[in-house]
């Protein structure tokens, strides 16, 4: 049961009998007559647990995007509903708007539309509908809370999409380009053709040159070119642990590696190469293997979409074994985590020889723009402390830096706007040295 302001509004308009009157019966014959007008109002009203409910709802959305909620609500009772509607989504799932009124007469059904603008990752649910059913005098009203569970899966956003075919281009290019800038162990052959001035000695196949000549007999010198190797692995280790859920530039560590192996998974396979992701802190927390295309991209996303930071380090130890339960070739590991101190990225710098020994890697990081801009704001005495704070931290970043650098990996940082292209272009210079 719920009373309405009309009950209140009523129970208060009482006092003006009782100071006409003066009776001191007045108060108790008012407040019984507005209980009786309650109660013969909740008899009249009809009864919300007559309703049968029903929901359609799109299986996924990526985040940031706008979706329909449709609840469906059929009146099998003998009365008409007239009243509130409120679907209990999830904080999260932005609905809007949250409370409905509602007319539905006996035997009539009625669609209730929300708008869901998730502003989290993961799964957004309902677990009930809350009907409240007020009587023609809208003093009081039947309540209840009606089980009606239904979930929306909210995909990562994707936004780095947009560098997708400035990127595709300059992989169209770096084909193009093959047989003058690859050349050696790391590519495969691609054709003979005849030598120009430039071109480097040791691509000259004497073989080749032996059988050829022109039409007027003379000797010609052939040269091998090639192109980048397919089908080579690359292999994305995300770190899920404490770390990834500092927000940087009001958007999650861990979001920001998603959108730059998003980004890398898409260019990688329109180059032939296999992706395999990997997300991981102390236990395997999501994995992707053996799929291609847009099948790739759609389970990255699905595995992806659920997955929270936890709050523990990451066992470093244990990804070296990791990496070889996937590959035993070389392959491209690039490992998402952070690098902000030495500290924590002791763990890293103890396990990137085993890694390096045999695969090409690449330590990707986010880096928090705001450090920066402190760093050059001096105009007052807290901002010359936060600076040098801020400068402290840089260095700290530095370090860790060079230190990877030192043991034969490769460093990619930026903003989180700006990492997903950088690391992008990354993966493309590699392909250009013949180092994949």
């Amino acid at each position: 049961m719920a009373i309405s302001g009309w009950f209140v509004a009523l129970l208060g308009f009482g006092v003006v009998p009782i100071i006409l009157t003066g009776s001191e019966w007045m108060l108790p014959a008012w407040v019984g007559f507005v209980l009786v007008l309650a109660a013969v109002d909740l008899a009249l009203a009809g009864s919300p647990r007559a309703l049968n409910l029903s929901r359609d709802l799109p299986a996924r959305v990526r985040l940031g995007e706008t979706v329909q909620s449709t609840l469906y609500l059929r009146n099998d009772g003998r009365r008409g509903v007239r009243g509130q509607v409120r679907d209990a989504w999830q904080p999260s799932a932005g609905a809007h708007p949250t409370r409905q009124d509602i007319d539905l007469p006996a035997g009539e059904r009625r669609a209730i539309i929300t708008q869901l603008t998730p502003v989290r990752r993961g799964e957004r649910r309902a677990a009930h509908v809350t009907v409240r059913s007020f009587g023609p005098l809208r003093i009081a009203a039947r309540q209840a809370t009606i089980a009606e569970p239904g979930a929306i899966r909210v995909l990562p956003p994707f936004n780095s999409r947009k560098h997708l075919p400035s990127r595709l281009a300059k992989l169209r290019e770096l084909d193009g380009r093959t047989s003058v800038m690859i050349r050696g162990q790391g590519t495969e052959f691609d054709s003979l053709r005849e030598y120009v001035r430039g071109d480097d000695v040791r691509s000259i196949d004497w073989r080749a040159t032996a059988r050829a000549t022109d039409p007027s007999g003379a000797q010609k010198l052939m040269v091998r070119t090639w192109r980048p190797e397919r089908d080579r692995r690359v292999v994305i280790v995300i770190d899920s642990g404490r770390t990834s859920a500092a927000r940087i530039a009001g958007e999650p560590r861990i979001d920001t590696a998603f959108e730059s192996a998003l980004l890398l998974a898409a260019l990688a396979t329109r180059a032939g190469d296999r992706v395999d992701l990997v997300i991981y802190d102390r236990l395997v927390r999501g994995r992707v293997q053996g799929a291609s295309g847009p099948e790739l991209l759609s389970r990255m996303v699905n595995t992806m979409a659920p997955i929270d930071p936890q709050l523990y380090e990451l066992d470093w130890a244990a990804v070296p074994g990791l990496v070889r339960s996937v590959t035993s070739h070389h392959a491209l590991v690039v490992l998402a985590t952070s690098i902000d101190t030495a500290g924590s990225s002791r763990g890293l710098l103890s396990v990137l020889p085993q890694l390096t020994q045999r695969h090409t890697v690449v330590v990707s990081s986010v880096t928090d723009p705001s450090v920066l801009d402190a760093s050059r704001e001096r105009g007052s005495r807290d901002e010359v402390y936060r600076a040098a704070a801020a400068e402290r931290a840089l260095l700290d970043s530095a370090r860790v830096s060079a230190a990877i650098r030192q043991l034969g990996a490769e460093v990619v940082t930026g903003a989180p706007a700006d990492l997903p292209p950088t690391l992008a272009d990354r993966y493309i210079a590699l392909k250009a040295a013949g180092r994949l």
